[in-house]
């Protein structure tokens, strides 16, 4: 967390005494897109209210909202803003806010600001620019005579949104620029909306209606397709009506896209995996249940609005603010995807990524291990390196992997005939891995190989980057290598949740000579695997499919063991969440 403003020094008060219980700020920070506020109580205001008595708001002198706050010693508080997800799903409003403690709900103590330290507030102000620069979220900070205490200065939270609309276009003909406002995305954004609410008007959802969809793959794969096996598995289907949807973005026409429309009108659970774009023109009719079962490195690396006012950030409107439910892997990663998403952490419940089930499945990893090695004879008893990245680009239209970086000649090299590497890049990339037809007998492209996850299950070192592939290969206990060459270009546009390095259950590469040098050595920096499965899994077993069916499909809340000493189990919070 980076601190903007220095720590308060107590031999600087002003010797003026006060009057009445004082409230001062002596710290600012921020980390993303919170902000903490380190607030201190005068001693006969802290003497004369219980710690869990002591409550924040903001104010505007009309409107006011709860701030969270944690007590520390000798009456220090710390407020914690999230300025995108601040009332209910909704970012910080407009405003000239006010801090105001309430104690024992009687007084109320506006916060005060130091005089002498008024140049740190300019370096605690903020600007998030997003939807293409073409609107901002500010957040600065200033100082007013307190009303009540003439020696005392309150501190002001200014908070504003702006926008600006596209320049008009210019000397095209009168047909082109007709032609062009009947294609401009908010007609056809009318045209959905329009469709969508006359369809859950005229007929609304239908009992037992469950629909799996997914705009970023063309067709059922992962988490949703190991729920929908699961239902099926345990003869779900016969009870429910599942239906399913799934496409590219830009591949999709009018009569597809009505057919999406009245699934999703008519259906009273909407399965999700990834972002779903038509959220972002429809709001979801509030009979019907949004599940989000998204399986990316959330935690790892920053995604939704922990990139906020970074390159290609969200807009504060957010086809994420509509969950009714998303999954994590653990209790500790609760509040991360909460703040990825933009909604309340009782909404994230911790059922487990259903997709480990096949993972951690033994006679799934003995059928693909056996097919595997009967197409690929040559490879039995040879030592197996993956190298799988992610892509590089913004989205699926412009994924790219740089492919100079490998140095295929080293290697080729430092394998040796006992080893085979096999290349799997992320699906988006559309160009192929340009292996050099000297090495083939040592390399292979399994980009187009279905089974992914059991691919792991013959890896005996992986290579990859910022992918959330880490995740399932981590349950092996085998080492990972992560080549990140462009770390410093990626932290400083897409973001990471904490320090990478740190992060990263593996030795962290900034060139392939260290990966072909760690390779040769056999330096993985292993040791860290152990933490890593430790904040990302509650339960390592093979029933997350079934905690989703349960919890937030067939929202069964019988009572179950906590996880752990205090602390909530998945389907508690799932009971939390339906609850609010």
């Amino acid at each position: 967390m980076t601190t903007a403003a220095p720590a308060h020094d107590p031999e600087r008060d002003d010797a003026t005494p006060a009057r009445g219980p004082v409230v001062e700020v002596s710290d600012i920070a921020w980390e993303r897109v919170h902000l903490t506020l380190r607030v201190r109580l005068s001693p006969d205001a802290a003497g004369d209210a219980r710690a869990d008595a002591v409550s924040f708001v903001f104010t505007d002198g009309t409107r006011t909202y709860p701030v969270p706050s944690k007590a520390g010693d000798d009456g220090v508080f710390d407020l914690h803003v999230n300025v995108t997800t601040f009332a209910g799903r909704q970012a910080v409003p407009d405003g000239t806010w006010r801090i105001r403690a309430l104690l024992d709900g009687a007084t109320d103590p506006t916060a005060s600001y130091d005089g002498d330290r008024l140049d740190a507030l300019d370096d605690a102000s903020r600007v998030f620019l997003y939807d293409r620069s073409r609107a901002a979220m500010t957040v600065s900070f200033g100082v007013d005579e307190s009303p009540n205490d003439a020696s005392r200065l309150d501190l002001l939270v200014h908070t504003y949104h702006l926008h600006r609309s596209e320049a008009p276009a210019k000397g095209r003909p009168l047909a082109a620029r007709a032609r062009a406002a009947l294609a401009r995305a908010d007609v056809k954004a009318r045209a959905v909306r329009a469709i969508y609410r006359l369809f859950t008007r005229l007929l609304g959802p239908k009992p037992g209606r469950i629909l799996f969809a997914s705009d970023q793959q063309p067709k059922m794969e992962g988490n949703l397709l190991r729920v929908h096996e699961r239902m099926v598995e345990r003869g779900l289907d016969k009870r429910f009506d599942l239906r399913t949807s799934f496409r590219l973005p830009g591949t999709t026409g009018w009569l597809r896209t009505v057919r999406i429309l009245h699934l999703m009108a008519t259906s009273e659970v909407l399965l999700l995996d990834d972002y779903f774009g038509l959220l972002n023109t429809v709001t979801v009719d509030s009979r019907t249940r949004v599940i989000q079962v998204w399986h990316a490195g959330v935690g790892f690396k920053s995604v939704g609005y922990s990139r906020f006012g970074r390159t290609d950030s969200p807009r504060l409107s957010q086809p994420h603010r509509q969950y009714t439910y998303a999954i994590c892997g653990s209790e500790q990663l609760r509040h991360v995807y909460a703040e990825a998403f933009g909604i309340e952490e009782a909404a994230i419940v911790p059922t487990g990524l259903p997709r480990i089930d096949w993972f951690l499945d033994p006679d799934r990893t003995a059928a693909f291990t056996e097919a595997f090695y009967k197409e690929r004879p040559e490879l039995r008893g040879k030592r197996i390196i993956l190298f799988a990245p992610t892509f590089r680009g913004g989205s699926y239209h412009t994924a790219s992997y740089d492919y100079s970086l490998i140095d295929f000649d080293a290697l080729y090299e430092v394998c040796g005939p006992d080893t085979a590497v096999l290349f799997r890049i992320h699906p988006f990339v559309k160009e192929p891995v340009p292996i050099p037809d000297a090495y083939r007998d040592r390399f292979y492209d399994v980009t187009r190989l279905p089974d992914g996850l059991g691919l792991l299950q013959v890896t005996d070192l992986l290579i990859t980057d910022y992918s959330s592939i880490i995740y399932e290969y981590a349950l092996l206990d085998r080492p990972m290598l992560f080549f990140a060459p462009d770390r410093a270009v990626y932290a400083a546009t897409r973001g990471f949740h904490r320090d990478y390095e740190e992060a990263a259950p593996g030795r962290v590469c900034e060139t392939f000579d260290e990966v072909v040098a760690a390779i040769r050595t056999g330096d993985f920096a292993q040791e860290k695997l152990a933490r890593f499965r430790a904040e990302n899994f509650d339960r390592i077993d093979t029933g997350a499919a079934d905690r989703v069916i349960d919890w937030l499909i067939l929202e069964q809340r019988q009572q179950t063991r906590p996880a752990g000493p205090d602390a909530p189990t998945g389907q508690e919070a799932a009971m939390e969440a339906s609850e609010r």
